[in-house]
């Protein structure tokens, strides 16, 4: 397929990849020019200058992006994709964003003729670099059916959940499962470390048990040696559970372990560690030692 990918952030230049190697057609655009340009010295394909000359002439296009206000400057802004996006296209937007904002552009894409499936994506940089995604979509079937096959080269499971917002809404519910995880980690290594055991051994033989977790397995270790400097973001965590509690707040749905685990990474962020790997948790709890 023709397929247009807007954002060659850290996870969007490694989707936009996979794209290429599954043999489809592939355009880029990236607010910074020059991350483009060398990604398509890179990988092949071409770049355009405006979300908008991206659209053109495409059967998908996709999106990665910041936040809110990122998704709709480059769909429905001066120079959006949806403006030059054909009927019966899709646009499939992998950004972990609000609920409210893909049921906005969904019947605004509808009223064009274009089809809309908020698509989130879970599995950290690893799994964009090594194509093995999660993928939540919502949407109408019939436009998942037609994003299904090209999200296919990125992502080793992906799913319909329901209409459009509800990948949204999955996606939230992954963070707030993700948020308690890494905080039980955390005092659990941090106990371990306090009480004089060999904490690598402690995770070895706990993570063969019901205690074992994608996080233990993936950061135990390094949580244990103090390093945080990769992975997914403390400040990027903080926007995804403000989401989390903004939609709580609107459905009634009361979080009190995730409203206290977006504190303790507020107090990270204060200190300094914003860009670290959310499993940076754990110097809440080893700085206060004492």
């Amino acid at each position: 397929m023709k397929i247009g990918f807007i954002g060659l952030g850290v996870m969007g230049a490694h989707m936009a990849r996979h794209l290429v190697a599954a043999g489809h057609d592939v355009t880029v655009y990236n607010r910074t020019a020059a991350k483009a340009e060398a990604w398509v010295n890179d990988n092949g394909g071409r770049s355009a200058a405006t979300p908008g000359s991206l659209a053109e002439g495409q059967d998908i296009v996709m999106a990665c992006v910041g936040n809110d206000a990122d998704l709709l400057d480059v769909t429905t802004g001066p120079h959006g994709a949806f403006g030059a996006m054909a009927s019966g296209t899709v646009f499939v937007d992998h950004t972990t964003a609000s609920a409210d904002v893909a049921r906005r552009l969904q019947a605004e894409a509808a009223e064009r003729g274009i089809g809309f499936v908020d698509a989130p994506v879970s599995g950290g940089e690893a799994g964009a670099r090594d194509g093995v995604l999660t993928v939540m979509c919502g949407g109408d079937q019939a436009d998942y059916d037609r994003a299904d096959p090209a999200i296919a080269a990125f992502a080793r499971a992906c799913r319909l959940m329901g209409p459009s917002g509800a990948g949204q809404l999955t996606k939230m519910a992954n963070q707030i499962c993700i948020a308690g995880l890494v905080q039980a980690l955390s005092e659990g290594i941090h106990f371990s470390q306090s009480a004089g055991l060999d904490v690598d051994a402690m995770l070895d033989v706990v993570s063969k048990g019901a205690a074992g977790s994608w996080q233990m397995q993936n950061r135990g270790a390094t949580m244990n040696r103090g390093e945080f400097d990769f992975g997914f973001a403390v400040r990027l965590m903080r926007k995804d559970l403000g989401i989390c509690l903004s939609e709580a707040r609107r459905n009634g749905a009361t979080l009190p372990i995730t409203a206290i685990v977006d504190q303790f990474y507020s107090d990270v962020e204060a200190a300094g560690g914003g860009h670290l790997d959310t499993s940076s948790l754990l110097t809440r709890l080893t700085q206060s030692r004492g």
